[in-house]
């Protein structure tokens, strides 16, 4: 067994401590927003927080995240009231939509460390989380939207 926290919550699952956090979220606690990409953790659409942190959950085995706490997308605000899903409506980001959530919880750490970042600050930040529909500009425009709204 592995207690971990997510979203506030804890849990006791039954997992080898090495299964990637990316599949207790989704096939243990139902958590289905989080979504899974490459799993090599090098597009970014599994990425939720750890402590705060962005961290890529595919290649982050859940036994090395006992005692912290876990947000994702769920958790980041139930309601959609947060200011990034707030502006990722306002500005029509996603296409297909597949890696949103890990985009949104990515800008979130941005916007949580920097209120007012840069356009180069955004895209540096950014980078690594890989949208196939290739709607950058709108993620930029959306994360910029958030700053200034939220």
């Amino acid at each position: 067994m592995v207690a971990i926290t997510v979203n506030g919550e804890r849990h006791d699952v039954a997992v080898a401590p090495e299964t990637p956090l990316l599949w207790v979220l989704r096939e243990h606690l139902k958590l289905t927003g989080t979504k899974f990409g490459c799993g090599i953790a090098a597009c970014g659409a599994c990425t939720v927080h750890i402590d705060g942190e962005a961290v890529h959950s595919c290649a982050m085995p859940v036994s090395l995240i006992e005692g912290k706490s876990v947000t994702t997308i769920e958790g980041l605000s139930p309601d959609r009231s947060h200011p990034l899903q707030k502006a990722w409506i306002a500005e029509q980001v996603p296409q297909c939509g597949y890696c949103q959530s890990g985009q949104i919880m990515q800008a979130a750490t941005l916007l949580a460390a920097n209120k007012n970042p840069s356009r180069e600050d955004i895209v540096a930040h950014m980078d690594g989380n890989i949208c196939r529909c290739g709607t950058y500009l709108r993620i930029i425009n959306a994360i910029q939207r958030a700053a200034r709204e939220g």
